[in-house]
């Protein structure tokens, strides 16, 4: 089976966008967002001085790409595989040993504020996504598309 055919539709997409470093930016973005009735699912903030790098999961990836376009938002985007974990915090270290022994690195990861059927939702950029969604169904994980998000 190929590998990459068989996991692609499992994964969900991120937006990075850069903002200014000022007071009311985040509010800016969100509010923009929700007046086109586009949902935050996930979110993670990361600051420096000069600028403010927040990662974003939404309802609806393409009405967000083209409303940053519209709007001259700079961003990027790249897949995230996204896990459940089922037992909560117990499956966390058993979630990182599979990566582990799989060889593969995290290169970030942040919780989902969604929970579709009350399991935890973890969030995971990976050195290879797609080896990460085998390692993750191999090892019982279920893992989440964009769609079972953008409900």
């Amino acid at each position: 089976m190929d590998i990459e055919s068989s996991t692609q539709d499992h994964y969900v997409k991120q937006f990075s966008v850069f903002l200014i470093n000022r007071a009311g930016a985040l509010l800016g973005v969100v509010k923009l967002l929700e007046d086109a009735s586009i949902h935050v699912l996930a979110l993670s903030i990361h600051d420096s001085v000069d600028v403010t790098i927040v990662r974003l999961i939404v309802s609806d990836p393409d009405g967000v790409e083209t409303l940053f376009m519209e709007r001259g938002i700079p961003y990027g985007t790249c897949d995230l595989l996204v896990v459940e974990l089922r037992k909560g915090p117990e499956d966390l270290s058993k979630c990182f040993r599979a990566f582990l022994e799989a060889e593969t690195n995290i290169h970030f990861a942040y919780p989902v504020i969604v929970r579709p059927e009350g399991h935890a939702l973890l969030a995971l950029h990976l050195e290879d996504t797609d080896l990460g969604a085998v390692v993750m169904t191999n090892h019982g994980f279920k893992t989440l598309r964009q769609k079972d998000l953008s409900r």
